[in-house]
């Protein structure tokens, strides 16, 4: 027998038990869906995190207090607007571009009959370079004026002023505002930005740094500096951030009087490092998605491997048959190789169909219930998922197609 005539045998067996041939394909139609779905899925979600943490700056740092990790001592000379003004200095720390501090507070915000309690941030007019954030046209950004004469000034995120004014698209621009009783004129309105895994940044009440330290707060220290929370450094360029790190850190260690790194009571973020961070972990979890997937293309593989031992079981008489009328060992065993090859083909196909038409469809109906991922569809994934399907369909079926062919003719006849 040719290829040809082989080809048809094992395609009008199939067509003969589509029943049975439609069960065992569900397997690898499964198997298949399951890792596409779970591969994009976890794919979308590191897709989200770029896309939601693209405004984070790969020069951006950020410079905080925080306690000692030798255990030996809980000294924490606290940051001041004395060290930002250090920091600023070419001589200490000359790859860096920007030096922008901050000191937050927690507040009581009053306005039009409602109270809510938020983050205040006293920040300086660099504060909308350091995040690249613009405040929306008809309002403007606190000045250096506004810093030097501790002014009630304040500008507002898009969520601050739904929670105060009912809606976003209000425009408070001039109307004044209660911070703990002091009463501030809304000078700006920042643009909006996406919430990045349930924070919202637009959730923010900005005013003079100044004010925040004297008038909101008494962050005075004895030495008569004024403490800051934060202060956000930008590096001349990505390829000085670690330069940037190094003199931040040493001009801090000796200011601070540390000659251990372990006494070390500052800390020195990266944005960048984070964003990393969570693609490492998003790249982790889209291959555990991928593993579960598989899990259940080995399981359809197994389902096949079973099919086609049932199928050589019932078609011994078929086979004897056969071989008693001349087919070689090479016809039958290719018989059944391509049944199962051809199984898992079909299967892939239209695996991979479901799982096209499941992804659109989760896109499509995502905003609607207010999700924001949106499922990347992972087109090489697809490609390798029909590989090893058509893998499987080998292995899986070789040995069945083996046992057939290895049947002697008077055995196969007698089978009862």
């Amino acid at each position: 027998m040719n290829f040809r005539e082989v080809f048809s045998t094992a395609v009008n067996s199939l067509l003969l038990n589509k029943l049975r041939s439609g069960l065992t394909m569900l397997g690898i139609v499964i198997g298949i869906a399951a890792v596409v779905i779970m591969v994009s899925v976890g794919r979308g979600i590191g897709e989200y995190i770029n896309q939601q943490f693209s405004d984070l700056g790969a020069t951006r740092l950020q410079v905080s207090s925080q306690a000692p990790t030798s255990g030996f001592t809980t000294r924490i000379t606290p940051l001041t607007t004395e060290t930002a003004t250090a920091l600023a200095n070419p001589q200490n720390v000359p790859s860096a571009a920007l030096i922008a501090p901050e000191y937050s507070l927690s507040a009581t915000i009053r306005a039009s009959g409602r109270g809510v309690e938020l983050s205040v941030t006293g920040v300086t007019p660099d504060y909308t370079e350091a995040y690249n954030w613009a405040v929306q046209p008809g309002g403007i950004f606190i000045t250096r004026d506004d810093v030097e004469n501790n002014a009630r000034v304040a500008v507002l995120g898009t969520a601050t002023v739904k929670r105060l004014f009912g809606s976003e698209r209000f425009n408070p621009v001039g109307l004044q505002i209660d911070i703990d009783d002091l009463s501030f004129t809304i000078i700006g309105v920042l643009t909006n930005r996406t919430s990045a895994l349930g924070f919202d940044p637009n959730n923010v009440v900005l005013v003079p740094i100044s004010t925040a330290q004297t008038r909101l707060d008494n962050a005075r220290e004895r030495g008569g500096g004024l403490r800051v929370s934060q202060i956000t450094v930008l590096a001349r360029n990505k390829d000085l951030v670690s330069a940037v790190t190094r003199e931040i850190r040493t001009w801090l260690r000796s200011a601070h009087g540390i000659t251990d790194p372990a006494n070390d009571d500052f800390a020195i973020n990266n944005e960048a490092q984070q964003l990393s961070s969570l693609n490492r972990i998003s790249s982790l979890l889209t291959l555990f998605l991928g593993v579960i997937g598989a899990i259940s293309l080995l399981v359809g593989g197994i389902g096949i491997l079973n099919i086609m031992l049932v199928s050589v079981t019932e078609r011994t008489r078929e086979i004897g048959l056969r071989k008693a009328l001349g087919a070689t060992r090479e016809a039958i065993l290719s018989q059944f190789l391509i049944e199962s090859i051809l199984l898992c083909v079909i299967g892939g196909a239209v695996g991979i169909l479901l799982s096209y038409s499941m992804i659109a469809l989760g896109n499509g109906l995502a905003p609607s219930i207010g999700l924001t991922v949106q499922l990347a569809l992972a087109v090489d994934t697809m490609i390798l998922a029909t590989g090893v399907s058509s893998a499987i369909g080998i292995l899986f079926g070789l040995y069945p197609s083996n046992r057939a062919a290895r049947m002697r003719p008077i055995e196969a006849l007698r089978f009862e």
